[in-house]
């Protein structure tokens, strides 16, 4: 479990390498201005690990809307073909 430290901002200057070692370990700290929590810094391995949960979270997001949409009858639904089809018709429009 990840351990939560509070600091005061001005420890960015003063006492940087300690926050660095703090993250090291996987802890986040909560840097305050004038006692109250302004910004979280965490590790950059769980920084990627956050970007990673929520690029998942967006994709399955997504496929649910797209379930639910294909599930209408007024939608009418295309192959892949016909989609790369219409893409390169509008690119030729284009001049591409």
């Amino acid at each position: 479990m990840l351990k939560t430290h509070i600091r005061p901002s001005r420890d960015l200057r003063n006492n940087y390498a300690d926050i660095v070692k703090t993250l090291q370990d996987h802890d986040h700290v909560i840097i305050t201005n004038n006692g109250v929590g302004e910004t979280v810094l965490i590790n950059m391995d769980v920084f990627a690990e956050f970007e990673e949960f929520l690029h998942h979270r967006f994709i399955y997001d997504e496929l649910q809307k797209s379930k639910n949409n294909a599930s209408s009858p007024d939608v009418k639904l295309i192959d892949s073909d016909d989609v790369f089809s219409r893409i390169e018709q509008r690119l030729k429009g284009r001049g591409l």
